[in-house]
């Protein structure tokens, strides 16, 4: 059913053009800044929804960034006691690191690459090394250099051609996610003239070592929605666009498989796939789809030799299955079953070498690394001993090798990277991240998995760490984490930041509620759509079970969360905000139904799947029954710190600062609420190693001068 037009038209104030008030910069310390009503009552025939804040929403007005700005001086006189602990908490935690660190070589094309840091310095600088480690250093872009003069600077999507003569690259200096892509020649050195604007970053090239394969973006939405062809030495206005993705839920991207065989262009949604291919030696050629997308199909592909393998959903295999089929025949009628669907089993992933298969499986929430020899004389799991860890491949570009290359880490093991030998099942730790300092041992800290029970009655599972010797009699300062949307996983990571909370006597807790893929695709199934309630109540469900097990206690839970993990924190304190004493909302995903009705909005339609249309009545209703800025109510609500970018271009600055403006004018408790934005980053913060660090120590000093914890 269809809402009448006026529900589209409900959510959008016309008090744009209005002009915002002066705000008072006076008594800084004492009176919070408060955006000024200015929305006037709309007659209609209907009844509609007045946002009072909705002039926010235009960054162009120098009076939405002087209100932008006092806020963040109120933040800085509300926090000017704890200036120096977030000094020393930044410190703390900058010295946990080694500075002069590099990465474990990995060897594609000939070549072995490594990725170092120096000591003192915030950016990456990428080498490589050619046959040899011990041969000298090429040093491919030394980003200390390259972001001198910027605010923010992001180098990413390397990708070099089959000869090893030239790169190409993206750079966003604005933190939207907007890329130029330029090419290097690493021969000469000479970074090209030709500058490709507004795309994803990252590009292919075709086995000619002169055809560019890439990704645009729309202007406004900034939507992936085309794939040009570069040929190298033209003008990329010239550029011959060779696939547009017309389909507004869709987004689209390009790559070249591990084989090396193909160039791919894959489109998706969040319930739909499709392909078109291409043999990278004829890079000029016309693409042929693999399969044509069908509404509910999800599939990927990877190559080996004359066949495709297919990991998709076909025939209502909820946890994905394998399956296999020939390069002349990819249409889904040949598709034929080589690892079966398991009710209990999600199957993630898959690695291609040579002689061995890898799958990347979940079961009953922990990660499973599946070994297959191609002829079938094997088949078996790597083994691990943990039931609150993370493993998954990483880099393996190499083909023809008996090496998987994995990571591992747990809630109190760092980071590693490992060889396993398949073919001998021997184990090489290569390296695990150095914790400074001579402080940590991983035994001083103990680590479990609880179980909670939602409200209908499923087992939510949560991961813990605290340090030994604790007593659960409710007195612990306590911070649970969560996110719960597109299925993603948040699996129990080390975190050596996290070690300046555990050290002062925190419990931190990661809650796995439904919206993830922890327990299965029902999982996320069932924390989605017209069911995304469950996400809400789950956390809340295990905040409770934590209180009523003693491990903390009303005065003494924080949590935490950002982006749709920032919208769980906004519906949580809606539905229970008696419960925290305290909440961390970054970059909050907050203002749903605005958000959702305005398409031209970065993402929008691509995401009707998770959250439902609005445009239909029965989603209108469900999501103003949850969306936080919409059922903000006259009542008490815990302490809070809100953060945002400027410049984020996934949660728009506006949502959190419309937030914050209507609970300060509706909250009844004299909480501290404060809200910081980054003028100079989006959605990921600030852009260098050590700037990041000051982020989190200002979120850790606000929990614990909440919890009167000084020094």
């Amino acid at each position: 059913m269809k809402i009448l037009s006026f529900l589209s038209i409900a959510c959008l104030i016309f008090a744009a053009s209005i002009n915002a008030q002066e705000i008072s910069k006076k008594n800084m310390t004492k009176t919070p800044p408060k955006a000024t009503k200015i929305a006037k009552e709309l007659k209609a025939h209907h009844d509609v929804r007045i946002d009072d804040y909705y002039w926010l929403n235009n960054p162009e007005d120098e009076k939405v960034i002087d209100y932008l700005k006092e806020e963040n001086e109120y933040y800085e006189a509300m926090t000017s006691h704890t200036k120096k602990f977030k000094e020393d908490l930044f410190e703390e935690m900058k010295a946990r690191i080694k500075e002069d660190d590099e990465s474990v070589p990995y060897k594609l094309n000939g070549y072995f690459y490594i990725t170092r840091y120096e000591t003192g310095k915030d950016y990456p600088i990428y080498t490589r090394k050619k046959a040899s480690l011990d041969s000298k250093e090429e040093i491919l872009f030394d980003v200390n250099e390259m972001a001198k003069g910027y605010s923010f600077y992001n180098l990413s999507g390397l990708s070099v051609t089959e000869n090893n003569k030239l790169i190409s690259f993206g750079v966003d200096t604005l933190s939207r996610r907007k890329y130029d892509i330029f090419i290097k020649n690493l021969e000469t050195g000479e970074i090209y003239s030709e500058k490709i604007p507004n795309t994803t970053g990252s590009a292919t090239w075709g086995s000619d070592n002169k055809t560019l394969f890439y990704t645009r973006k729309d202007e406004k939405t900034l939507r992936a929605d085309r794939i040009y062809r570069h040929t190298l030495g033209t003008d990329p206005t010239t550029d011959e666009l060779i696939y547009t993705e017309e389909d507004d839920t869709f987004g689209t991207y390009v790559y070249k498989t591990k084989s090396k065989k193909y160039i791919v262009i894959g489109s998706y949604s969040t319930l739909t796939s499709e392909y078109r291919v291409l043999d990278a030696n004829n890079p000029t050629g016309e693409f042929k789809v693999f399969q044509p997308r069908e509404r509910g199909l999800e599939y990927s592909i990877s190559h080996y030799g004359n066949n495709w393998y297919v990991l998709t959903n076909k025939d209502k295999a909820l946890n994905f299955k394998l399956m296999k089929t020939s390069e002349d025949k990819t249409s889904k009628e040949n598709w034929v079953d080589m690892i079966p669907h398991r009710s209990d089993v999600l199957l993630e992933d898959i690695d291609i070498f040579k002689d061995y298969l890898v799958v990347s499986e979940r079961n009953n929430g922990l990660t499973k690394l599946r070994i297959k020899k191609w002829e079938g004389s094997e088949d078996y799991y790597l083994p691990f001993d943990n039931e609150t860890y993370t493993a998954f491949t990483t880099q393996n570009p190499e083909f023809d090798t008996k090496i998987l290359r994995y990571g591992y880490n747990s809630l109190n093991t760092p980071a590693s990277l490992l060889y396993f030998n398949m073919e001998t099942k021997e184990k090489t730790l290569l390296k695990q991240t150095e914790v400074l300092g001579g402080k940590f041992d991983k035994d001083n800290y103990e680590t479990e998995r609880l179980w909670a029970t939602a409200e209908d009655g499923t087992k939510i599972p949560m991961s813990v760490i605290y340090r030994k010797g604790i007593k659960k009699d409710g007195t612990n300062p306590l911070l649970i984490y969560g996110y719960g949307s597109y299925g993603a996983t948040i699996d129990p990571y080390f975190s050596t930041v996290r070690l300046s909370l555990l050290d002062r006597g925190f419990i931190f807790v990661i809650a796995h509620v439904r919206g993830g893929e922890y327990m299965g695709r029902q999982w996320y199934e069932n924390g989605k759509l017209l069911q995304k309630k469950n996400t809400f109540t789950d956390f809340i469900d295990a905040s409770k079970y934590l209180i009523a097990e003693g491990y903390t206690s009303k005065e003494h839970l924080y949590a935490s969360g950002g982006s749709a993990g920032g919208l769980l924190m906004g519906a949580i304190i809606n539905l229970a905000p008696e419960i925290y004493n305290g909440v961390l909302a970054s970059v909050p995903f907050v203002d749903v139904l605005t958000t959702m009705l305005d398409d031209s909005i970065p993402l929008t339609t691509g995401e009707y799947d998770e959250w439902g249309n609005p445009n239909d009545l029965e989603y209108y209703n469900y999501i103003k029954s949850y969306s936080p800025y919409d059922n903000v109510e006259a009542k008490k609500y815990p302490n809070m710190l809100v953060t945002t970018g400027l410049h984020d271009s996934q949660v728009q600055y506006w949502e959190p600062a419309k937030w914050v403006a209507k609970l300060r004018e509706l909250k009844t408790d004299s909480n501290i609420l404060l809200m910081q934005t980054n003028m100079d980053a989006g959605h990921g913060g600030a852009s260098g190693r050590f700037e990041a660090l000051k982020e989190v120590a200002m979120d850790y000093a606000f929990l614990l001068d909440l919890e009167g914890i000084k020094e």
